[in-house]
């Protein structure tokens, strides 16, 4: 019976910089994006890496630097296309980083599941990012032990202290939604709202039937569509079923307008515009198709992600504030009256 070969070692930096013909440090910075390194010293070391089949091992460097690297990203609704483009724009800087994300979802959840806080220690992540989600103050304070910044997206924390926070203008956004409706003629007024303990949510709501209450108009009349299709076609069908039913309705966002759009045309046979006026929030692509023609408050996704890669960059930087950036009304066909 014949031995069985041993496995030889995977090559290491020190062979690169020897067949490179430069240091080992020089390996490094090669292979550490941003790092200042000569063109031709960094391509002599890639050339020479490709050769050998070397990888870099970055479990090594994390122990070495003290970061991982990874960014923990905790999602409340995947299913809201905002929060896939946000991933999407996000992933692909932080690619160009060399930064990796680890992702958790916790749909339907008050606040993200204990057992993603541990699975998020486990992996030494640099900084835990949460898209729509919330923390308990328990889980705050696991953070802030284990010296891990906290960024909310399209939400901001409970606590001021200590958090980041990157939103769109959600109380303009949702004044000038209020301003659009009463100019366009609209008068029985309606909000179907997220999660009311929902910091976006609460100033979307608050600052729309504000502005109409202002105006000496009955206030909105208001019911939950926790975020979810099935919830806001629900609340649609409440809202639709009265004597006297609304004649504009404001959903939290734009993946709930849709769906309220849906039952007004396919259920109660409104015409949209004319009969029942919809708006959403947050500038969906979806919301520009013909299919929906949506008006909608958009916000400045793009801006906003490069606002959190910014923070995620040197976390420690200054102190933790609320990053506030400002949006856009797009007025279309869903409170077209004529």
């Amino acid at each position: 019976m014949t031995k069985m070969q041993k496995r030889s070692s995977p090559p290491s930096g020190h062979d690169v910089a020897a067949l490179a013909g430069v240091s080992q440090a020089a390996v490094s910075r090669a292979f550490t994006p941003g790092a200042n390194i000569a063109d031709a010293t960094r391509m002599r070391v890639m050339q020479a890496a490709q050769k050998l089949g070397y990888q870099p091992n970055l479990l090594a460097r994390s122990l070495i630097t003290g970061r991982s690297g990874i960014i923990g990203l905790v999602m409340g609704n995947p299913k809201n296309p905002f929060f896939t483009t946000a991933l999407g724009l996000l992933s692909e800087r932080l690619s160009n980083l060399g930064k990796q994300i680890l992702i958790f979802t916790a749909e339907n959840q008050a606040c993200v599941a204990d057992v993603h806080i541990e699975d998020l220690l486990k992996f030494r992540v640099d900084v835990l990012l949460l898209m729509s989600a919330n923390l308990s103050p328990e889980q705050v304070e696991r953070c802030k032990a284990a010296q891990i910044p906290v960024i909310f997206f399209n939400r901001m924390s409970r606590k001021a202290d200590g958090m980041w926070s990157v939103t769109g203008d959600n109380r303009h956004g949702a004044r000038k939604i209020a301003e659009h409706l009463l100019q366009r003629g609209y008068r029985r007024l309606a909000y179907i709202a997220g999660f009311s303990n929902s910091t976006t949510n609460h100033d979307r709501q608050s600052a729309f039937v504000n502005y109409v209450t202002e105006q000496g108009l009955p206030e909105p009349q208001c019911v939950e569509g926790h975020f979810q299709r099935a919830g806001t076609m629900a609340a649609a069908r409440t809202l639709l079923s009265q004597r006297r039913r609304p004649d504009a309705i404001f959903c939290a966002n734009d993946y709930m307008a849709i769906a309220a759009l849906e039952v007004a045309r396919h259920e109660f046979n409104l015409e949209v515009g004319k009969e029942l006026g919809v708006v959403g929030f947050d500038g969906i692509e979806e919301a520009s198709w013909p299919s929906f023609d949506l008006t909608t408050y958009e916000q400045p996704v793009r801006t906003m992600i490069d606002s959190v890669v910014a923070i995620l960059d040197d976390p420690a930087a200054e102190p933790a504030k609320r990053v506030t950036l400002p949006g856009n009304l797009k007025c279309r066909g869903s409170t077209q009256r004529e």
